[in-house]
């Protein structure tokens, strides 16, 4: 990883006087400035790695400009706190999750089906990306400032009125939804929630979409 040094020094000019056919000193290759968002970039890839480690401790701000061989003045150059760091993070996983859900609401497919690939879409996600996971369930959030805590809670918030949208037949449906959709949807992200949580538990050996299928069988029977 490289420094956040300035620009190296252009080459000196050959010396008046000098042999046409001498040769010039070689110059050392000159350092690049991360392109602009690119450090910043850089300090979410390295967080999310750091929150890959199962059991790993709470994260520090020394900790992460070790990992990219920075100074903590270089992070806080892009980010005002650790805070910020991790709302970043949290906007990924929003905008990731609901940008697919909006996807699959929309299509034209039985509301059973939709609300199972709604589901299967968040276990994929997860697998793909654990450490994420661990600001999901609030494992990295331990000790951090509680509205983050709070942007998650309402995260799941928001994936249940979305199931709950789902299974009472879309945004045509009535206003007020029924007591099965709104039973079903709760389950699911129950659901959700506690797959989650024993992935991140388990060191993230056991995967969120370990027998899913014949769960969601359970959940959505007599859709």
């Amino acid at each position: 990883m490289e420094n956040e040094d300035p620009l190296a020094p252009p080459p000196a000019s050959t010396p008046a006087g000098a042999s046409d056919g001498a040769a010039a000193e070689p110059s050392p290759p000159a350092r690049k400035r991360p392109r602009p968002g690119e450090r910043r970039v850089q300090i979410l890839q390295a967080l999310a790695a750091m929150l890959e480690q199962p059991g790993a401790e709470r994260i520090t701000t020394a900790a992460l400009a070790a990992r990219l061989s920075v100074s903590e003045a270089a992070l806080y150059r892009h980010f005002a706190s650790k805070a910020q760091m991790f709302e970043a993070l949290i906007d990924f996983i929003e905008q990731s999750v609901f940008s697919l859900v909006q996807q699959i609401a929309e299509c034209d497919r039985p509301p059973a089906e939709r609300a199972a690939q709604v589901l299967r879409m968040l276990m994929q996600f997860a697998e793909k990306n654990p450490g994420m996971v661990r600001v999901m369930v609030g494992d990295a959030l331990v000790l951090e400032h509680e509205r983050l805590q709070q942007r998650m809670n309402l995260f799941f918030d928001k994936l249940e009125a979305q199931w709950r949208q789902i299974l009472r037949g879309g945004p045509s449906a009535s206003d007020t939804p029924t007591a099965d959709a709104q039973l079903r949807a709760t389950l699911l992200v129950g659901f959700a929630m506690g797959r989650l949580q024993r992935f991140c538990r388990s060191g993230f050996r056991r995967l969120p979409s370990e027998q899913l299928d014949g769960s969601l069988a359970l959940v959505l029977q007599g859709l």
